[in-house]
């Protein structure tokens, strides 16, 4: 058998895969139950099945995607950290979610099954998958990331609808969360490609759609002629936008910077949604497409649909709607076979022609893709995917080699700070004087620190790196050091050279991008509220607060704060002890408040 069984692979028993397959279709067929659960003394397993929803309004909550932030409340963890860009998310479906988790016995349940330690499994068929989905982002966030409990979750779904923007994939990659989300997708099945289409696109054959799902509906797998042809529009609108964001994102893979695409996506807005976890492609014959790249994804989802003629329209559409309640029987089938053909590792040998003669796992997935209908175009599209993941690769290993530099500029200006304190002058005051030529060699430091992570934030604006760095506890480590250590410096200069007809504090007017990504990281990495980890930025306030035009009674509550956090920060080692120094600015200040700076020493 070629590339391992697929249970193994994924890290999900194939009975396990049937038992959430089963179930989720059972919740499907008895949708007045917000969610089923099957209970098992002798099982080790707590598995929750999803059904869906067959109201318009359960999938677009408006036009023209149903899309809205995700709630931090809910799921802090989804969005770009540096970046600060909160994660998409389908309105209506966390909507539908909220009255689970909020108005039923769900967590209630769940938590029992953790205390028994059993391990949890939300499945979800159609848009039951995106309530899985969801669950699961809760899961993660209040057993694994506020406890790390050891019990980890699974979510696996079946022809489910897209859920979130391009965001989520990133930040569940810098969680390690990515392998828990397994979807089983097939051929035709055009539910999870629905959500790349606008609602105005598709909401007049939408609803019919839904009835010929819906299990107590009169038109429930209904193949009458009007169905048919429904379904046939329904198909061709839903692909033709499917076809649009497929280009748009070949596009960015390939680089290319056609004017026409430029023009049109500036006044038609595509779909945000995007594929994340590990997605799993029957083909129809018993075989299976393994694939993680999200980018290589939703091109799967563009060209496993494409038809040969116009003649073929009906029957593809109409295949398309049956597919979508056919996964049990597909799955029975496909999981015995177990003819499994993994995509991920193969990007840079894969096979432009489907005529190509290779022998082994090779040409196991060059069958598979031809059994999808991949085109040479699309297999093109397939390569830039996994050419763009290994570039981000090859940025990180870049500025890991960059690592042992930094550090050693770090140690310099450690011992600059190390030097200034014997001399009793803090480092921050002889930095703003530059009267040694220690202070003009700690300069250089500073600027050369700052090219080099300069390039690593910008690479992490435009997402040119692994979704994992920033997750990376040695790179939040170090940031955080040279946060500690340097900003100070930057501060020192801002001031140095600020002018009576300037305007903005340092925070506002010149606090640069690297020292706010490196606090981000440390803040979320410990959990710790927003711009708590400002001790960086104690020289900032005092230069504001000594400069103020403010009476003392106006700025009292400033100051009380300032003198709260400088305890903390000491006690904890988080900023250095010369700022106590007698001839220090901030020791001068101090005193003529009527304050003891040595106190805080303490």
């Amino acid at each position: 058998m070629v590339g391992g069984r697929l249970g193994e692979t994924i890290g999900m028993r194939e009975e396990l895969i049937k038992k959430a397959c089963s179930l989720s279709l059972k919740a499907h067929r008895a949708s007045g139950k917000p969610y089923l659960y099957e209970k098992s003394r002798s099982s080790s397993e707590a598995v929750f099945g999803f059904p869906g929803s067959w109201s318009v309004e359960d999938w677009f909550s408006s036009r023209p995607f149903g899309d809205t932030k995700a709630s931090l409340n809910l799921f802090p963890s989804l969005r770009s950290i540096g970046n600060d860009e909160v994660a998409v998310v389908n309105e209506a479906f966390f909507r539908r979610f909220e009255v689970i988790l909020r108005k039923t016995s769900f967590e209630k349940e769940v938590k029992k099954a953790v205390t028994e330690k059993k391990q949890i499994v939300f499945a979800g068929h159609s848009s039951g998958g995106p309530m899985a989905i969801l669950a699961t982002f809760w899961f993660l966030e209040e057993y694994i990331r506020k406890s790390s409990n050891p019990t980890t979750p699974l979510c696996v779904t079946f022809g489910s609808p897209l859920v979130g923007d391009r965001i989520i994939p990133h930040a569940l990659r810098r969680e390690n969360w990515d392998t828990y989300f397994i979807h089983f997708v097939m051929r035709y099945d055009i539910v999870p490609r629905l959500m790349l289409a606008p609602l105005s696109s598709i909401g007049g054959e939408l609803q019919p759609v839904l009835h010929f799902f819906n299990p107590r509906s009169l038109y429930f797998g209904n193949d009458s002629v009007a169905m048919a042809e429904e379904a046939s529009i329904f198909f061709l609108k839903v692909m033709r936008n499917v076809s649009s964001v497929a280009s748009h994102i070949a596009c960015n893979l390939m680089g290319s910077t056609y004017p026409l695409l430029e023009t049109l996506t500036s006044f038609i807005e595509p779909s945000p949604y995007r594929p994340f976890g590990t997605y799993v492609f029957c083909t129809g014959n018993g075989k299976l497409v393994v694939a993680k790249n999200s980018d290589a994804v939703s091109q799967i989802l563009f060209y496993s649909c494409q038809l040969q003629c116009e003649a073929e329209i009906k029957e593809v559409a109409g295949k398309s709607l049956k597919e979508h309640l056919g996964y049990e029987n597909e799955l029975q089938g496909s999981l015995e076979m177990q003819n499994v053909a993994y995509l991920d590792d193969h990007f840079k040998e894969l096979p432009l022609s489907s005529n190509a003669s290779i022998e082994g796992e090779m040409g196991n997935l060059n069958t598979a893709l031809n059994d999808l209908g991949v085109s040479t175009r699309g297999r093109l599209c397939l390569r830039a995917a996994g050419e763009l993941e290994k570039q981000k690769q090859g940025n990180q290993d870049k500025i890991n080699r960059n690592k042992t530099e930094i550090e050693k500029r770090l140690r310099s200006i450690w011992k600059y700070q190390s030097e200034r304190e014997v001399r009793k002058v803090g480092y921050y005051d002889s930095f703003k004087l530059q009267n040694d030529v220690e202070d003009f060699h700690a300069n250089v430091n500073r600027l050369e620190l700052a090219g080099m992570w300069d390039e690593i934030i910008e690479m992490l604006k435009k997402y040119e790196l692994p979704g994992e760095f920033e997750g990376q506890e040695d790179w939040i480590k170090l940031g955080t050091e040279y946060r500690r250590l340097v900003e100070p410096l930057d501060i020192a200069n801002f001031y140095r050279h600020l002018k009576n007809d300037d305007t903005g504090p340092y925070m506002f007017k010149g606090r640069p991008k690297r020292y706010k990504y490196t606090q981000r990281w440390r803040e979320h990495a410990e959990r710790m509220g927003k711009g708590s980890s400002s001790e960086s930025c104690f020289w900032a306030t005092v230069e504001e607060l000594r400069s103020s035009n403010k009476k003392f009674e106006e700025m009292k509550e400033e100051i009380v704060q300032l003198e709260t956090d400088l305890f903390k920060w000491l006690n904890h080692e988080e900023i250095g002890k010369d700022v106590i120094l007698d001839e220090s600015t901030f020791s001068k200040w101090w005193k003529m408040l009527g304050k003891n700076p040595a106190l805080l020493g303490l």
